[in-house]
Order: C-alpha cells, then sequence, then structure tokens
C-alpha cells in the first residue's frame, strides 16, 4: 500500500485538509461525514473520498455556507451528480449577507470618520458618543 492510498487517522487527515481534529469530529458529530472504517486496533481510518469530502467541506466553509447548506450539497454530491446547481440559492443567500455587512461595515466607517474628525477639530460634540468626555464635561465642552 502506498502512501497516497495508506489510510488515514483523524489527524492525518485533519492535517492534508487543513483543518483541525475538532472539526473533523464535529462534522462527524452533524452527519456530515458517513461513520468512518475501523483498524483492528480500533482506530478510525479514512480513505482518499473523505479526503475529499474534508476538502469540499472546508471550501463550502471558506465561502460562508452554513453546515445546514454544505450538507445539503452533499446529499447531492453523494447521488454522484455535480451540487453546482443547487448551491445557486445557497450561493445567492450567502451573497445578500455579505452585501448587507459590507453595507453595515461602510456605515460604521461613516460613523467613525465622523467622530476622528470630530476629535482632530477639537471638540466633543456630535457625533462623539455621550460618555466620550469624563463625567462633568457637558457635551460640545472641552475634554483635555
Amino acid at each position: 500500500m502506498t502512501t497516497a492510498t495508506a489510510p488515514l487517522t483523524v489527524g492525518g487527515l485533519a492535517g492534508a485538509a487543513g483543518v483541525t481534529t475538532d472539526a473533523i469530529r464535529h462534522w462527524e458529530r452533524q452527519g456530515l461525514f458517513p461513520a468512518p472504517e475501523r483498524s483492528a486496533a480500533g482506530y478510525q481510518r479514512y480513505g482518499p473520498a473523505e479526503l475529499d469530502r474534508a476538502r469540499f467541506i472546508r471550501a463550502c466553509q471558506r465561502a460562508g455556507l452554513r453546515l445546514s447548506d454544505i450538507a445539503d450539497l452533499l446529499a447531492v454530491r453523494d447521488t454522484g451528480a455535480c451540487p453546482c446547481e443547487p448551491a445557486g440559492s445557497h450561493l445567492e443567500r450567502r451573497i445578500d449577507e455579505v452585501s448587507a455587512e459590507i453595507a453595515r461595515l461602510e456605515g460604521l466607517r461613516s460613523q467613525l470618520t465622523a467622530m476622528r474628525d470630530a476629535v482632530e477639530s477639537g471638540g466633543c460634540g456630535d457625533p462623539l458618543p455621550e460618555n466620550w468626555c469624563p463625567p462633568g464635561v457637558e457635551v460640545g465642552g472641552e475634554c483635555e
């Protein structure tokens, strides 16, 4: 048996997939991995199919897909069909989530920029938070 086809332990699988052993075990508990084969000594053994599966899950997670989305795609993939078509709705939802987060972050950037500009101008007035200055200093007063 060559190294490329030798069964992998959970640690070997995790290392080859670029994840932690905890991730592999979590995916198993979530049903994303079938129960692994066991050696005569009781060690879990994984093959190339499980490595491919772990890499697929990791790539989906990097794209921000939820485990439930990944489970849907794996169910299609396990039939031998390409999960590209059903992936569209999951990816569209994720794009919407990313767009909303970008809008939120742009708003935050605007707020922080306005706060920085107010500080640089020497005032503690709006849009700085009311608790920016120590107690006893009126909003709009000097913070020194």
